[in-house]
């Protein structure tokens, strides 16, 4: 079936519902717009679904969602485990709580029991909760960060991580396969509740998933000596932290958390914010403005789904907030989780902690200086907690931490993806730590620098939108394979790592060897004096990502190192 027909059966066959053919109806003679909606059906990526959110086969609507799902399910029952169920949770998002219910009811009608939150939880609870209640699999219905107008429906696996190779290419061949919208099935509600099919959970997970969070404080007498006299800024930004983080905050003992008012109840619209998205320096400028108000020491805010965790905080010298990037706070949590258990006596000699590729090079020194292994992986926290798994399996290495450049890290192994409400745990127990040693979380970060050198790292994304921007991306890349630059700026390409290929090349002496690494459509130049850079495509939107990385003599000569390598890749 071309475009055509699928755009003109979207708008007459009454499968489809009155509210989606009058949406196509309006837009009629539209034709950017209607190419758009119909030119190809909303990709099921690695991770699932994301787009934005309307009707056609290049939005995520009801329609698609119950596509994508009978996909899963067709899998499940495949694999034999239907007996197991399926956990499903939502985030604040236009749309999410219909989208999940969607998901529960088709599975439902294919015989899968599902367990989905009463309301909207944090991803990485539903991370949990699929190992907790031994489900075959979990669906989160969040699109993340990205802006108001988007959806997505990402799928793990019973391990609790978001699904890799080989399952994420064998369900993905199960969604394509479903070309019919209307063999799909569902069903009612209250028929799925009748036949103890769609199973409402709740608090009680909760509880479970706080325990879980208990189990990482190392320090709870200094809790008990400093968390009352910290001040602590936090905002959700609209979104799914709001109640779980303030809850653990409580239950360490910090009484003074200050919640952004206009930011605190879950809006799909994001009122206050352009991008709902912690890295963004805008999205904390409610925060910064309470914090002022307040004197506060940390601002903290957390993405819509509460995986993500952005931080401020402030300089005793000049009473300035002082922002971390997703590399900093994992470093600094990494250091004080590595610090105590060497103090206390208690760090495995097959200690790993597992770090992105695009990721600081201070892993490397920090593992270095405490004589435990780092692991690499391909970008996505998906691959973090495969880690985990193998470990497992292995009984080869004992999983200490992990993180990633994008806000993302886990402490323990409760969760098998990145977790906001433990790393705002941790940062607060490492604040009221080093607070008993007269020293601020900025004053640590400082001396972190001082111990390990001073990295710094950055991203450029270049935005690319719809077909023609998809191939341009690919020609981008091919061009970089085809022709690799000998010099970026003032730095020599020693290396190039291919992980579409999986061959790391060393330019001096021509040597190739594998990379061991999933086959990745991204490059990444090791370049000199520790320097790196890395081009890859979004996975989840239309952009090509420049990441960069350096090292320098202090923190102005690494942010000008930085900003010239930077410059050199993108005019490159």
């Amino acid at each position: 079936m071309d475009r055509i027909q699928k755009q003109e059966l979207w708008m007459t066959d009454p499968y489809f519902d009155e509210e989606t053919r009058k949406e196509l109806k309006a837009i009629e003679g539209e034709e950017a717009e209607l190419y758009d909606r119909f030119y190809k059906d909303l990709d099921f990526g690695t991770g699932g679904l994301r787009g934005v959110i309307g009707a056609g086969t290049n939005r995520m609507n009801c329609y698609t969602i119950r596509k994508a799902t009978q996909g899963l399910a067709n899998f499940i029952i495949k694999e034999g485990g239907q007996e197991k169920g399926v956990a499903i949770a939502y985030d604040s998002r236009h749309m999410s709580q219909e989208f999940s219910d969607e998901a529960a009811l088709c599975l439902n009608a294919n015989g899968i029991k599902t367990y989905r939150f009463s309301s909207l939880r944090p991803t990485p609870e539903l991370s949990f909760t699929v190992r907790e209640l031994g489900c075959i699999a979990g669906i989160v219905i969040t699109a993340s960060h990205n802006p108001p107008e988007y959806n997505g429906y990402k799928v793990y696996w019973e391990d609790g991580a978001q699904i890799t190779a080989p399952k994420d290419k064998q369900i993905i061949a199960e969604v394509n396969a479903v070309e019919d919208y209307a063999s799909v099935k569902t069903m009612k509600k209250e028929e799925a509740i009748e036949k103890g099919l769609y199973q409402v959970i709740d608090k009680e997970l909760d509880d479970r998933y706080m325990e879980e969070l208990h189990k990482q404080v190392m320090n709870q007498e200094c809790l008990d000596e400093v968390a009352k006299e910290i001040k602590i800024v936090y905002t959700p930004l609209h979104g799914t932290g709001n109640l779980l983080v303030r809850r653990i905050l409580k239950e360490l003992g910090f009484e003074q958390v200050f919640v952004v008012p206009e930011q605190e109840l879950p809006d799909g619209d994001f009122p206050t914010v352009s991008y709902p998205n912690p890295e963004d320096p805008k999205a904390f400028t409610l925060a910064l403005k309470l914090a002022k108000e307040k004197d506060a020491d940390l601002v903290l805010a957390t993405d819509p789904d509460a995986d993500r965790l952005g931080v401020y905080a402030k300089d005793s010298k000049t009473g300035e907030y002082m922002s971390f990037t997703g590399n900093m706070s994992g470093l600094l949590i990494a250091e004080y989780v590595l610090s105590q258990k060497k103090e206390k006596g208690i760090l495995p000699e097959n200690g790993a902690l597992v770090k992105t590729i695009v990721s600081s090079n201070m892993a490397d020194a920090i593992t270095k200086e405490y004589g435990i292994t780092l692991i690499e992986v391909l970008t996505g926290f998906k691959y973090i907690g495969e880690q985990i798994k193998f470990f497992e399996q292995n009984h080869n290495y004992q999983y200490l931490f992990g993180f990633e450049e994008s806000y993302g890290c886990l402490l323990g192994t409760y969760a098998r993806d990145k977790d906001a409400v433990v790393a705002v745990m941790a940062l607060c127990e490492a604040a009221a730590y080093y607070k008993t040693k007269g020293l601020t979380l900025w004053d640590q970060m400082l001396h972190i620098y001082e111990k390990y050198g001073y990295y710094k790292e950055d991203l450029a994304t270049l935005t690319l939108k719809g077909e023609e921007g998809s191939k341009k991306i690919q020609s981008m890349l091919e061009e970089m394979r085809k022709n690799p630059p000998k010099k970026f700026g003032e730095y020599t390409v020693e290396a190039v790592r291919d992980y579409k290929e999986g061959v790391r090349t060393d330019l001096k002496t021509g040597v190739k060897e594998k990379t061991h690494l999933p086959t990745s459509n991204v490059l990444y130049y090791e370049l000199s004096e520790d320097a790196w850079c890395c081009v890859r495509p979004s996975g989840t939107e239309p952009k090509i990502k420049f990441y960069i990385g350096v090292k320098g003599n202090d923190i102005e000569d690494a942010k000008q190192r930085a900003e010239g390598l930077k410059k050199a890749l993108l005019e490159g």
